[in-house]
């Protein structure tokens, strides 16, 4: 992974983590480019989620809550 890729991850944390409806956040690809994801547990919680971060598209998945085991 690299750093670009890296920082554009930790900015994009800073962001989102902590809202209301953002359960996590991670690297991914779309159409073989890197981007990063924002795991939502509901639509609802797109609103105010940024389209890219440090020049990588990010992109939004609706998964529901995660739990831990």
């Amino acid at each position: 992974m690299s750093a670009d890729l890296k920082a554009a991850l930790a900015e994009l944390n800073r962001k989102v983590l902590g809202r209301k409806g953002v359960s996590g956040t991670a690297l991914g690809e779309s159409g073989g480019a890197p981007c990063l994801l924002v795991y939502l547990s509901d639509a609802g919680a797109r609103k105010g989620i940024p389209g890219r971060v440090g020049g990588v598209p990010v992109k939004t998945e609706v998964t529901g809550s995660f739990k831990r085991y």
